[in-house]
């Protein structure tokens, strides 16, 4: 059975991740809105694997004893200065998603709940995986600059971004 702080975090983590779907989602949105659809094919994926993310937040809750619940959320930013200015959003978001995971496997340790640790150390190294994702749109963003062919090219690469589905996490 799961310790009822722990819970508490992952269970705040998991609507966390809810509200990371969300937020890539509008993001996606004000990108399609600018004719980007490789940007924007980058950042539905990116939506789409926070959703993964809830849903392994979920059944490891259930696997271990816990409830999983959900609660509202607030409404996104919907337009941004330009492209750059939404990966560099990401990646203050990225960042915020980093802390809480490490918060919850610190708690983890002191809890001495161990199971926990295993199951967190996945979400620790996709989180490195993340930023480091991230941060390469915005360094080749700004060796682009202005430049129309720069965007062009960016956003065909982007455009082949597709969504991977980790193997089942074991405990």
């Amino acid at each position: 059975m799961i310790n009822e702080r722990i819970a508490k975090l992952i269970n705040d983590q998991m609507n966390f991740e809810v509200e990371s779907a969300y937020l890539y989602f509008a993001m996606a949105a004000d990108l399609d809105c600018r004719d980007l659809d490789g940007f924007s094919n980058w950042m539905k994926i990116q939506g789409q694997e926070e959703l993964q993310h809830v849903t392994r937040f979920y059944t490891y809750l259930v696997e271990r004893e816990g409830r999983p619940f959900f609660t509202g959320m607030p409404a996104p930013q919907k337009e941004w200065e330009s492209p750059l200015s939404i990966f560099q959003a990401a990646l203050v978001h990225e960042r915020k998603v980093t802390d809480r995971i490490n918060k919850i496997i610190t708690a983890a340790h002191e809890e001495g709940d161990h199971a926990t640790v295993n199951y967190v150390n996945w979400f620790i190294n996709e989180q490195i995986e993340e930023e480091a994702n991230v941060k390469t749109v915005i360094a080749q963003l700004k060796l682009i600059q202005d430049s129309g062919q720069g965007m062009f090219m960016l956003n065909k690469e982007l455009a082949a971004r597709q969504l991977t589905v980790p193997p089942a996490q074991t405990q």
